[in-house]
């Protein structure tokens, strides 16, 4: 049976800048929007607003659905991203909440998209999926729970 991991990711933007956390992976910096896998009985709203907090220390909801990611890792992993996106006036202060997550920048896009430090492609395509402007309301997600 085909059994991806589910994940959410959100672009957070203020005054022209991007919010990305740092972490590393097997020793190496990377940059990644806020993201984590989706937990058993959690919607993926919930997922997401869980995931900013932990890994920034914000509280905030996601105000659009970007998209749906497919994708492959190099190693056979297989996964499904939803992408969120939300908008705050100025670049605020984080905490992360994580241990995995070392700190958060706020960048440019074209200082995220030249980097060579992105965990996946996934952060690049959010990106320019970002830029396109489509932006989908959050009510095209339902989560149906007896």
């Amino acid at each position: 049976m085909f059994t991806p991991h589910i994940t959410v990711a959100c672009v957070v933007q203020a005054e022209g800048k991007l919010l990305v956390v740092e972490e590393r992976i097997e020793g190496a910096v990377t940059w990644n929007q806020p993201a984590g896998h989706l937990e058993a009985e959690e919607s993926l709203v919930a997922a997401m607003k869980r995931e900013l907090w932990e890994e920034t220390g914000l509280s905030l909801s996601p105000e659009y659905l970007l998209g749906v990611h497919q994708w492959t890792a190099n190693d056979g992993t297989p996964f499904i991203r939803f992408l969120f996106s939300c908008e705050v006036e100025k670049c605020l202060d984080t905490m992360p909440q994580d241990d995995d997550i070392d700190c958060c920048h706020w960048l440019t896009p074209s200082e995220i998209l030249q980097s060579s430090q992105l965990r996946s492609p996934l952060v690049a395509e959010s990106i320019k999926l970002w830029q396109t402007g489509t932006r989908y309301p959050l009510a095209a997600l339902h989560w149906f729970k007896q």
